[in-house]
Parts: structure tokens; C-alpha cells; sequence
């Protein structure tokens, strides 16, 4: 199953503080899903205010990547710019 690892913060916000999770899913659609199932509202703060990284790779739009059974993902609080 993916790993999935989310910040500090987050994490205290939405999970009581774990922040490392295995999530079944084959896609980083199915995986806010899933999350907003067992965290309600995690799975909108994602799409809202976190970057992405899938097996290394920083993702702007993940909505449709692919997730491998042994794919790391992890959610940071996107930075602010102007």
C-alpha cells in the first residue's frame, strides 16, 4: 500500500498527530478520497494547501497521478509567494 507522510502541523489538525499513514489507493484522487473518509476535511485542505511529492517528484496538479503499491507520498504546507 502507498505511504503516505504529511507534515507536523497537519498532522496534529487532522490525524491527532500521526503522521505517517498506509492508504489503498492507485491514484492521488482515490487517496484524497480516502483521506476525507477517514479524516473529514483532510482531502480538501490537500487540494487547497498542500504541495505534493509522489516518489520524488513535486507535483502541481497530482489529481491524476498514478500511485504505485510502494509509492511515498508526501504533503507539506504549500509557501506563500507573491
Amino acid at each position: 500500500m502507498p505511504r503516505l507522510v504529511i507534515s507536523d502541523s497537519v498532522a496534529r489538525r487532522f490525524t491527532g498527530g500521526v503522521t505517517e499513514l498506509e492508504v489503498e489507493a492507485n491514484n492521488f484522487r482515490r487517496l484524497l478520497l480516502e483521506l476525507d473518509r477517514r479524516f473529514p476535511g483532510f482531502g480538501h485542505q490537500v487540494e487547497e494547501g498542500m504541495a505534493v511529492a509522489i516518489d520524488g517528484e513535486i507535483f502541481q496538479d497530482a489529481y491524476l497521478a498514478p500511485l504505485a503499491p510502494d509509492s511515498e507520498i508526501y504533503l507539506i504546507p504549500k509557501i506563500g509567494g507573491g
